[in-house]
């Protein structure tokens, strides 16, 4: 599984970090960042629950 964040909608309300704070970190500016691309096996679980939980829907998976 792919992991990106769509820098248009998010408003960096930290859900995906909480979440899975191995794939995603909050930028400087205060917005989510994938620190990985592809999402390791054991976090696909945690990525897909974030992505549906976050608010903007700024959490894009392939």
């Amino acid at each position: 599984m792919k992991v990106r964040i769509d820098d248009d909608n998010c408003r960096g309300h930290g859900i995906c970090c909480t979440l899975s704070p191995d794939v995603f970190d909050i930028s400087d500016d205060g917005y989510a960042v994938a620190l990985v691309a592809e999402v390791p096996a054991a976090s696909e679980q945690a990525v897909a629950t974030a992505a549906a939980r976050c608010p903007e829907r700024a959490i894009i998976l392939s």
